[in-house]
């Protein structure tokens, strides 16, 4: 039986509540239905006990025993080997899946992380800086709409490569980015109508409500 314990911020201001991505770890422990602990690291103040975990200060790392990894990417790599649910055990399927959960982060979130920064933070959008960012994003989904009008998940059966590309998309969806990518949007409501989703979010958001009455 694995041990493992998931480390989250104590507390986040409201706006990112239900983005953090400790989310994306706390959905496929709850798919795979693997026993986990939900541990806290302070939001303000974090030293060197949090860097020893995650060099950048961020969150979330999962700690697996003595094994401590960071990076969602390779959380949910790691977890894919301890269960089918998340990865496929056939090397053509488990490739795929690997191949698109880092799609996911290097083509898709890396052209999806300044759009949504530039939208959270109500930069304009009359600017040249702009429209080379809501123009390479565009051109993702391009690219996302034609592989997703084809197919109900990335790799044949559910993995930790729709937890990620959803979770990314979802990001752009909350902007509204998605109304000319109908694929996208249905595939990003078909991932999130997941039960596994529903007990992740509602569980981060508990998490971050309660630590504000100790604020």
């Amino acid at each position: 039986m694995p041990d493992l314990t998931l480390t989250t911020f104590d507390w986040v201001p409201p706006p990112p509540r239900g983005f953090v991505r400790d989310l994306r770890v706390r959905w496929a422990l709850e798919e795979a239905a693997l026993p986990y602990r939900v541990a806290s690291a302070p939001f303000n103040g974090r030293g060197a006990e949090h860097l020893a975990h995650q060099p950048f200060g961020q969150v979330p790392w999962l700690t697996d025993g003595d094994l401590s990894i960071f990076e969602s990417g390779a959380i949910l790599l790691h977890l894919g080997g301890l269960s089918a649910k998340l990865l496929p055990s056939d090397p053509r399927g488990r490739n795929e899946a690997t191949e698109w959960l880092f799609a996911a982060l290097n083509s898709v979130e890396m052209a999806s992380l300044p759009w949504g920064m530039s939208k959270f933070m109500g930069h304009p959008t009359d600017t040249a800086a702009w429209k080379f960012v809501d123009d390479f994003l565009k051109l993702r989904l391009k690219h996302m709409e034609a592989v997703l009008a084809n197919r109900e998940w990335l790799a044949g059966t559910f993995s930790v490569a729709d937890i990620l590309m959803s979770d990314v998309l979802r990001v752009v969806d909350s902007f509204d980015g998605l109304a000319d990518s109908p694929a996208c949007r249905a595939y990003v409501a078909r991932a999130t109508s997941r039960p596994a989703f529903a007990k992740a979010h509602a569980d981060q958001m508990a998490h971050f409500a309660a630590a504000d009455a100790t604020r």
